[in-house]
């Protein structure tokens, strides 16, 4: 999914004490909890606790001349190595971290693209249960034997597939897919539950599917017909609508990516535009939109440059938070105020990942 974001890795080492210090001169910013490796996407649960989606550390594992593979250099992360180091974590209001279901899969890019690290990368509830959103299994990553899908969690940890998500897209190809940049199995990045169904977003192939608890899925909008090869991240829900961002292709084009408007017919609208790197999306009660932008003003994904924007009703535009370190997930939680994923990618699997809280004041303050 993050075409070339090799670019980024020898910059990400050199810039972790830079992430943080520059979210630090903001009052409003604070590390809510620590220890994550590659989080993801992230939400509150009914219990009121914070649930966090984990990519993991990857793995070895290689199923080269086994099956078809990513696309490889100069252009796609193939070929992938796997393993099963993925999880889901929980968070207790005091910040103390806590592991819900681990041995997940997880898969790297190749080393030349940077070891880039999918795995679980959603989470979502209904009707009190927990599901994910795996985005870093199937044999094009690694793991023979597995596929992406939506996952239910057990209350022992355990887990099941309820839906193939890989075989899905392979029997149903969208109108532009792009051959440099070609993964069989999909990307998976972002899930929502709405009116009893989930919605899922994939990045590689450009679509946006409605998944049922009973494994019958169904493409709500193939994004590349109207929009080409613009690598949908993210979806939300509001209003009877979809919002859908892009994270765009590298090297970054300022102002490229958009925040696209979807009916649950599958009309698709630019909704907005002038925006970069979007990997996260959600609304507060008072129709806020915040957008999570992974880097601004670089070529290619950069630490210390990723930034919250409010959108408010009228559509006015207000910059949050700046300086964030290579952001990938964010959610308003039950307080109204924002829970981001920090320290998202490109650094080792050695605990970095943190969840920033970031108040919000009102637009008077």
């Amino acid at each position: 999914m993050l075409r070339s974001l090799a670019c980024s890795r020898l910059a990400a080492l050199a810039f972790l004490c830079l992430g943080f210090a520059s979210l630090a001169k903001a009052q409003s910013v604070s590390v809510f909890a620590s220890g994550f490796d590659n989080p993801r996407g992230l939400k509150f649960g009914p219990d009121g606790y914070l649930y966090v989606a984990e990519g993991g550390a990857g793995g070895t594992l290689s199923t080269v001349g086994k099956c078809p593979q990513a696309a490889g250099l100069p252009d796609g992360p193939g070929p992938y190595t796997g393993g099963f180091t993925s999880r889901i974590s929980k968070v207790d209001h005091h910040g103390h971290v806590s592991t819900v279901a681990d041995h997940l899969p997880s898969s790297q890019t190749s080393a030349a693209f940077g070891n880039l690290v999918s795995g679980v990368a959603d989470i979502a509830f209904f009707r009190g249960r927990l599901y994910a959103l795996e985005g870093g299994a199937g044999c094009s990553h690694g793991l023979f034997g597995t596929s992406n899908g939506v996952l239910r969690i057990n209350s022992d940890g355990t887990w099941k597939e309820i839906a193939d998500l890989s075989a899905f897209v392979m029997a149903n190809p969208t109108k532009n897919e792009n051959a440099d940049d070609f993964e069989p199995d999909g990307t998976w990045y972002s899930m929502i539950s709405v009116h009893g169904r989930f919605y899922a977003v994939e990045p590689n192939h450009g679509e946006l599917d409605s998944i049922s608890t009973d494994g019958t899925i169904r493409r709500v909008a193939d994004i590349s017909a109207s929009q080409g090869h613009i690598v949908p991240t993210v979806v939300a829900y509001h209003d009877g609508d979809f919002y859908v961002g892009n994270l765009d292709t590298f090297p970054i084009t300022p102002g490229a990516s958009v925040i696209l408007k979807i009916s649950r017919a599958g009309e698709v609208c630019v909704w907005a535009s002038g925006f970069n790197t979007i990997l996260g999306l959600d609304f507060d009660d008072e129709d806020n939109l915040y957008v999570l932008e992974n880097t601004v003003g670089a070529p290619g994904p950069t630490p210390g440059l990723g930034q919250v924007v409010r959108i408010n009703e009228h559509g006015t535009r207000t910059v949050v938070v700046s300086g964030l370190f290579l952001p990938t997930g964010l959610t308003v939680g039950p307080d109204g105020n924002l829970y981001v994923s920090n320290y998202g990618f490109g650094l080792p699997p050695n605990g970095s990942g943190q969840i920033v809280k970031i108040t919000i004041h009102s637009e008077e303050d």
